[in-house]
């Protein structure tokens, strides 16, 4: 299939891609990878009349590692934050999270923001935002920048709170200090590379005497966003984890879910591979933080 008309205009900075925005509104889309927003293109399920091409905005693509947080421009491909072996102990789960991201060629060219711009409910970038709690800046040329949690960001199936007239700027993701930390990221798909059937993330840091003292969990792919559990990720502080804590706080946090029905599995299925990934995601992390001996 192919796109229907539009006109492209090329961003030669953030205000300029603002300026755009703020002339075309709901008519405008940004690009940055395309590759979310090409295909739905092609299938004319989005119609865009002006395309903003941002791929040239430099300051769109930063990283910047600081006390307790890495600031990361929305346009920086997936590719290079997956190769920034300086962010790997920094961000360990966001570096698991990306191994399961499409293929090698798709990471070359998808960004960190437009994943979580296009909020597919079962991409593992948005979990990962979700799980640990990243704030997302977003930014209008007539209101200035807001910030909102990853929580707060994502409504329902590829439905943010993203204006019509505001962009994707940075994503601040917070940094845990110290030693013990143990992170796993889990999913099914079909085939690698295809759309998660059921996601799970986990995070979590274990003392010197393997007790847990912190935890994050969340699932992907089970229902219309992205969900992290904190109340039952408390379950596990306070524990040695094993594999039936681990298989009790993963059944409850699956039942927490609604997940949809397709012809590759119905919801009671779905749920099934949800508890699964995530009981395996909580042992993952807990032995990969267990104090060495």
């Amino acid at each position: 299939m192919k796109a229907a008309a539009f006109d492209y205009v090329r961003a030669e900075g953030v205000d300029h891609a603002l300026e755009l925005l703020a002339q075309h509104g709901g008519d405008a889309k940004l690009i940055a990878g395309g590759q979310s927003l090409v295909p739905m293109m092609a299938m004319r399920l989005a119609r865009p009349a002006v395309l903003i091409d941002i791929n040239r905005i430099d300051a769109l693509k930063y990283a910047d590692a600081g006390v307790g947080s890495v600031r990361m421009g929305a346009a920086r491909r997936q590719r290079d934050v997956e190769d920034d072996h300086a962010l790997h102990t920094r961000l360990p789960l966001l570096r698991d999270a990306l191994h399961w991201v499409g293929h090698v060629q798709t990471r070359n060219r998808g960004t960190v923001g437009g994943s979580l711009v296009h909020a597919d409910p079962s991409a593992e970038i948005p979990l990962a935002a979700t799980v640990l709690g990243a704030t997302l800046r977003l930014r209008s040329q007539a209101d200035g920048d807001r910030e909102l949690a990853a929580s707060d960001f994502f409504l329902g199936p590829m439905f943010t709170a993203v204006g019509e007239t505001e962009c994707l700027v940075e994503i601040e993701w917070p940094v845990w200090d110290g030693p013990g930390i143990g992170t796993a990221f889990e999913e099914t798909a079909m085939r690698h590379g295809d759309f998660a059937m059921a996601a799970a993330a986990a995070q979590l840091q274990l003392d010197a005497d393997g007790v847990c003292r912190r935890a994050a969990i969340g699932l992907g792919g089970v229902d219309g966003t992205p969900v992290a559990f904190p109340d039952y990720a408390e379950q596990l502080v306070g524990a040695r984890i094993d594999g039936a804590l681990a298989d009790e706080v993963a059944h409850a946090c699956a039942a927490r879910t609604e997940p949809g029905a397709d012809l590759h599995a119905d919801a009671e299925y779905r749920r099934h591979l949800a508890t699964v990934m995530l009981t395996r995601a909580i042992q993952r992390a807990a032995a990969g933080a267990a104090p060495q001996r």
